[in-house]
């Protein structure tokens, strides 16, 4: 572990709840958002362990998921796409609660924080299987296609949790209009897969043999 790369993830972890904390109570005019401390609690404490975690025992990891730089040029508009539905989304949860807009029962929003859950423990067993990951699509020196556990049922389960995981954000938050906004991301996240698999086609050594083997790419009989 070094310094450097000990300050990068803290800089970076306190910045993004500094973003996300911003961007769902300044528009709520108020902190009196208990959904919103949900949804903060929800996906920044486990965030925090994890890092952690990936600290100790696998620092290449955890360079890994920081690099957030894209080197393909096809790949940009995905990311611009999925940062203006997180924009748009979390704004319109906080001013739903400013101007009292119609808001989701307790119990879908306590469904919304299981699914959550279930997609963060999902998440965690794709980075526990692939020691690849990266946030960025790229083949890293003696990769290897992995298709054991959950990829064996999908092609990227990692894209899988976090499609449950974003679509429970809004849930959590308990706006519709919100929830509305990310329904998006399946379509994004379908474009970014396309592109993927693509380009570890021409990179990465047997990727065209796992495609023949494990059929689905995102979700098991549907896609």
């Amino acid at each position: 572990m070094s310094v450097k790369l000990f300050f990068s993830a803290i800089i970076k972890f306190l910045l993004g709840v500094v973003l996300v904390g911003a961007l769902i109570f300044l528009p709520a005019g108020t902190l009196n958002y208990f959904n919103g401390w949900l949804l903060m609690g929800l996906l920044f404490i486990p965030m925090f362990f994890a890092g952690i975690v990936m600290m100790i025992k696998d620092p290449n990891l955890l360079s890994s998921r920081l690099d957030a730089k894209e080197k393909l040029k096809d790949q940009d508009v995905v990311i611009k796409l999925s940062g203006l539905m997180f924009l748009i989304g979390f704004i319109l949860a906080g001013l739903g609660v400013r101007f009292n807009w119609y808001i989701l029962p307790v119990g879908v929003s306590i469904g919304g924080a299981v699914a959550f859950i279930i997609a963060y423990i999902l998440y965690a067993e794709v980075l526990r299987e692939n020691a690849y990951l990266s946030r960025t699509i790229k083949v890293q020196e003696n990769q290897k296609v992995v298709d054991t556990g959950l990829y064996g049922i999908v092609r990227h389960p990692m894209y899988s949790a976090t499609l449950l995981l974003f679509i429970a954000m809004p849930i959590v938050l308990g706006s519709l209009y919100s929830l509305i906004v990310f329904l998006a991301y399946p379509f994004i996240i379908a474009k970014r897969i396309k592109g993927e698999e693509a380009f570890l086609e021409k990179e990465l050594e047997g990727y065209k043999e796992y495609k023949l083997k494990v059929k689905y790419r995102l979700i098991p009989f549907i896609w």
